[in-house]
């Protein structure tokens, strides 16, 4: 059967695209402007090589240090990772990326794009940024980058688009950008919004999405694909229960695991059997201060089901001011719960929303746990230090849902050529 292609744009790590490629789809192009992003991409357009060639002795061996990332590079033809571009989409740049992408081997050869998906990033629609912000987003140049994304689809007329951002884009500048970007992609396309969440689609993580979907005027058959839920029987606790037990500061570049994989874990595809590299399982350093919170945050939770509130410090304990928003600074990720909260970029902070429920433990979640609640598996490798890798994660589309989308599509795509 033939393979349908797509190009990500604002592709970040790769958590949409990652989810479409499990589906059969083949990877055209990526554009990202975050160049540690870009690392990511092309890290894991190698091991997808690697793994057709059966070769993924070189993964591991990058993996584990042993060769350099210009030796693991040098190991697969170019074309494996040239279709990753790291650039701003823009008036000035969107033109070049347009022939960089033509004079693509796998352009030329089909010299069509089926899909296009992705979605700007959502800072500039998201209610907490605008709520942190005096002039709630308006003069935000990323609110108009939904126009950038309609340039694709004019030169490049795929068959079908997905569009992926946060609830917030349908209300900012009170629901003008969302009505107008209708407008514009209505040109060429039927349309049609739907929310989601994550939780619905075998995540572990409450993850309230909007997902546009479009699809060309000219083709039969199509309409905004069906998206399969799945209902879990799992908790948060399935996703750690297996991992080293580290202390704050403590960890290894590399590791095995701990014990053998819960059910879900296997069932997801987050952890192979197969695969027995652990990477990016270090825990961040914390200050007794912090501990002592974290210590209070995960008692109250795990023994009374009691979210801990910072008023509830003694006010000499307290180093912020603001005692009036923001109260849940200090959270831990409920393990006895089906879903985490919502994973977002500012993990990368200070790691103080995102506490191990484990008390033993004391520490906030490694890179690898945060992959796992966004359902990354746990042969994807992040590029970059560890402030990146988390802002990554935070930012990414869960590959679980990417893949339930991808299924959809694909059914959607198969639909062209019946009567």
């Amino acid at each position: 059967m033939e393979k349908y292609n797509f190009i990500d744009l604002f592709a970040g790590a790769g958590g949409l695209s990652e989810g479409f490629i499990k589906k059969g789809f083949q990877s055209l192009a990526y554009v990202e402007v975050d160049k540690y992003a870009c690392e990511t991409l092309k890290t894991r357009e190698i091991y997808h090589f690697l793994k057709k060639t059966n070769s993924l002795e070189l993964y591991e061996k990058y993996l584990k240090q042993k060769i350099t990332k210009e030796e693991f590079y040098e190991l697969v033809p170019k074309k494996v990772f040239d279709k990753v571009f790291c650039d701003e989409i823009s008036d000035e740049t969107v033109e070049s990326l347009f022939i960089k992408i033509k004079n693509l081997k796998e352009f030329k050869q089909k010299g069509e794009v089926d899909i296009i998906i992705g979605g700007p990033p959502c800072q500039a629609y998201s209610l907490i940024g605008r709520a942190r912000d005096p002039e709630s987003k308006k003069k935000d140049p990323r609110n108009h980058l939904y126009k950038q994304y309609f340039k694709f689809l004019h030169e490049f007329k795929p068959k079908m688009f997905v569009f992926e951002n946060v609830p917030g884009i349908l209300t900012a500048g009170k629901g003008k950008y969302f009505k107008d970007m209708k407008k514009l992609f209505s040109k060429l396309y039927y349309i049609e919004a739907k929310p989601i969440n994550a939780v619905d689609f075998g995540v572990l993580q409450n993850r309230k999405r909007i997902i546009v979907v479009g699809w060309r005027k000219d083709l039969k058959n199509l309409s905004y694909p069906q998206l399969v839920q799945e209902k879990i029987d799992a908790n948060v606790w399935d996703i750690l229960t297996d991992l080293p037990h580290l202390k704050a500061g403590s960890g290894k570049t590399w590791c095995e695991y701990g014990s053998r994989p819960s059910s879900y874990l296997s069932n997801s595809g987050i952890r192979n059997e197969n695969w027995n590299i652990l990477t990016d399982h270090v825990a961040r350093p914390h200050n007794e201060h912090d501990l002592k919170i974290y210590k209070k945050t995960i008692l109250k939770w795990n023994k009374d089901s009691i979210r801990f509130k910072y008023t509830d410090l003694p006010e000499k304990q307290r180093t912020h001011k603001n005692i009036k928003s923001f109260l849940d600074r200090f959270k831990v990720v409920a393990g006895n719960l089906p879903s985490s909260h919502t994973m977002v970029a500012h993990i990368s902070k200070d790691g103080h929303h995102y506490i191990h429920p484990d008390v033993k433990q004391l520490r906030s979640l490694t890179v690898r746990e945060a992959a796992r609640i966004q359902s990354f598996p746990d042969d994807y490798y992040f590029e970059g230090p560890r402030t990146a890798k988390f802002i990554q994660i935070g930012n990414a589309v869960p590959v679980l849902l990417g893949e339930k989308i991808a299924e959809g599509i694909k059914k959607q795509l198969l639909n062209i050529n019946k009567n």
